[in-house]
């Protein structure tokens, strides 16, 4: 990838996100779905990119101990661990599983 379009995808982004400030308050005050979405819309596209990250290599679709790790993550959100505790819990069973696995 050349600098060019690192600083272009870099542009694009700012202006989306200045987008984003610029929407009246009211606009979303007077449509709750699009203000329930406008909230969700980070942590999904976050929930996404981490996916896409721990199950893909290349243009493949891999299954392997990333998402064990993924999924040990989640059911220790899901339970509402702390942070250090979800992290920690994912790196163990990642490791667990490429030991045994």
């Amino acid at each position: 990838m050349s600098w060019v379009g690192v600083l272009v995808a870099c542009a694009g982004l700012f202006v989306q996100k200045l987008l984003g400030h610029l929407v009246p308050p009211r606009l979303l005050d007077e449509r709750p779905r699009l203000a329930r979405a406008a909230d969700r819309l980070p942590a999904a596209l976050l929930a996404a990119l981490v996916l896409t990250a721990a199950a893909a290599s290349g243009q493949r679709l891999v299954l392997d101990a990333r998402l064990a790790g993924v999924a040990a993550a989640a059911v220790l959100l899901l339970l509402r661990a702390p942070l250090l505790l979800v992290v920690a819990g994912a790196a163990v069973i990642t490791a667990m599983v490429r030991a045994f696995g």
